[in-house]
């Protein structure tokens, strides 16, 4: 049985999310970041790490939502099996891990972003953060539009992959996602799912505990 190794809250809930859909027994581990426990099978310290029953790791996000999605065929989670879906499925991958994913490090953390260390400059950087979040949400928006799913194969990893970042700029964009409705379209579409309600419901309670 596969083990992911998540904390609430991280783009880690995206696998968490694709093995629910997937339907195949797995166990998840909560777990802090550097935390001993989570060092011993990341060096990195960093989640989501996925464990294999021979003991065989696989960390970052996008490498193990593609290795889960091939995985398990039968899921139908890669978006469609053509060349140009599979290179469709890589580009957007690369499009979350590059492009938006890296866009919310200076609001996270607009201390590594700057050596002055006044209130005003972190300030300076987390807003110069928000609006590079907000440029690549808008190409996001853009191609949503008239589609319920990311990619043209249906409900894949990529909209797993999209999902918790789509719930951090809810919360960290000064107007949320009022410019960006078919972004929030699908936020909602991923959120009424049950699986996906499942996975929330267990990392609150895991957060909580």
């Amino acid at each position: 049985m596969p083990t992911l190794y998540y904390a609430p809250g991280a783009c880690s809930l995206a696998p968490h999310i694709t093995l629910e859909w997937i339907g195949r027994p797995y166990e998840a581990v909560k777990v802090q970041y550097g935390s001993d426990a989570l060092l011993a099978v990341n060096p990195a310290g960093a989640v989501p790490t996925l464990r294999e029953d021979d003991g065989w790791l696989l960390t970052q996000a996008g490498a193990i939502l593609d290795y889960l999605a091939h995985k398990h065929p039968e899921a139908m989670l890669a978006g469609g099996n053509g060349l140009r879906a599979k290179a469709e499925a890589h580009r957007w991958s690369a499009f979350f891990t590059s492009d938006v994913h890296a866009a919310f490090w200076p609001i996270f953390m607009p201390s590594r972003y700057t050596t002055d260390t006044r209130d005003a400059a972190r300030k300076a950087v987390t807003e110069a953060g928000q609006q590079l979040v907000a440029r690549q949400f808008a190409i996001l928006d853009r191609h949503l539009d008239g589609r319920d799913y990311i990619l043209d194969g249906g409900r894949s990893i990529i909209d797993a992959y999209a999902f918790p970042m789509i719930r951090w700029a809810t919360k960290l964009l000064p107007h949320q996602l009022n410019a960006y409705p078919n972004v929030q379209a699908l936020h909602d579409r991923i959120a009424a799912d049950p699986a996906v309600q499942r996975v929330l419901a267990r990392e609150q309670a895991a957060g909580h505990a």
